[in-house]
């Protein structure tokens, strides 16, 4: 259903999120959110992708809001690989290829439509779309996710994750060979300014860093272990694409005509730990990368460089 509005004085100043709220009063603001930042919201013909956009008298506002009913709150029976699980919270294997929560374009098969079938309870701080989602991963990034069961626990995690205090690993398989064994990358990441699809290292971007080292070389990829310092979107994939290693089968950030037929790109998140937030005691789960990405790996060991 398409929405158009013109910004009266009154509302001069308002958040874009809030004003479309005030407006579309069938969805609420998790919901809004979510189609502003599919990029289905405009102001004066230009997609807007922030929350924030400030509003300012006779601004012409467009809002394209896909049918949400059904959207969250769906439960699926579909299977789930968890990997430990206690009465606050659970982490969970995410295999390639599936959606974290339900957005404009995906109104079933998600992590969360699993869980809910699966019957946790969940937090419900992030709305109804994300109900227990406390990070996520992309769609063809498989690997571990921290869900929340309730409130305080949601909380507490989005504390730890914001001072650093989960250490979050992944495996990636680089094209191309990485000069350096071990580094830091750091560099700002935004919305990139032409493509609003996807990220980029820009000046008015968010902080972001990635360390990572050389696990092994191939002949013409890097097998490499990255731990995030920051969660920015994307963070991964667009630093190493800036330094012209993109992750392999990435093709936003990487070569659209890749000559391998990848599943997904190759980026698992194998390791979670940290400190449990209420029996004071270390959680550390690790999941090996699907049997797509290790069997690519098995056929590279006879490409093995020198």
């Amino acid at each position: 259903m398409l929405h158009n509005f013109i910004v009266a004085e009154e509302f001069s100043g308002w958040r874009l999120d809030k004003f479309l709220t005030h407006w579309v009063s069938a969805d609420s603001r998790s919901e809004i959110q979510a189609f502003i930042s599919a990029g289905q919201a405009q102001v004066n013909g230009v997609v807007v992708t922030k929350k924030g956009y400030a509003l300012a008298k006779g601004d012409a506002v467009e809002l394209e809001a896909a049918e949400t009913k059904a959207l969250a709150g769906a439960s699926e029976d579909i299977p789930l690989d968890i990997r430990y699980e206690d009465q606050w919270l659970l982490v969970v294997n995410k295999p390639v290829g599936m959606v974290v929560h339900p957005a404009p374009g995906h109104a079933g098969g998600t992590l969360v439509n699993a869980l809910l079938g699966y019957g946790a309870g969940l937090s419900d701080l992030g709305g109804n779309f994300r109900p227990g989602i406390v990070h996520r991963l992309d769609k063809d990034t498989s690997g571990l996710l921290i869900v929340a069961k309730t409130n305080a626990c949601h909380l507490r995690l989005a504390e730890m994750l914001k001072a650093r205090e989960i250490e979050r690993i992944y495996l990636a398989l680089l094209s191309g060979k990485l000069p350096q064994t071990r580094g830091r990358i750091s560099g700002p990441i935004g919305r990139h300014p032409r493509q609003r699809t996807s990220m980029a290292i820009v000046e008015s971007g968010k902080q972001a860093v990635t360390d990572f080292r050389v696990l092994r070389y191939f002949r013409r990829h890097t097998l490499v272990e990255v731990r995030l310092q920051t969660g920015r979107t994307h963070q991964i994939r667009v630093h190493f694409s800036h330094m012209g290693r993109p992750v392999a089968g990435d093709i936003v950030y990487g070569p659209r005509d890749q000559k391998k037929n990848y599943a997904g790109h190759m980026l698992h998140a194998r390791t979670l730990r940290f400190m449990h937030p209420f029996l004071e005691r270390e959680i550390s789960v690790t999941a090996e990368p699907p049997r797509e990405f290790l069997d690519l790996l098995r056929q590279l060991n006879g490409d093995l460089a020198q």
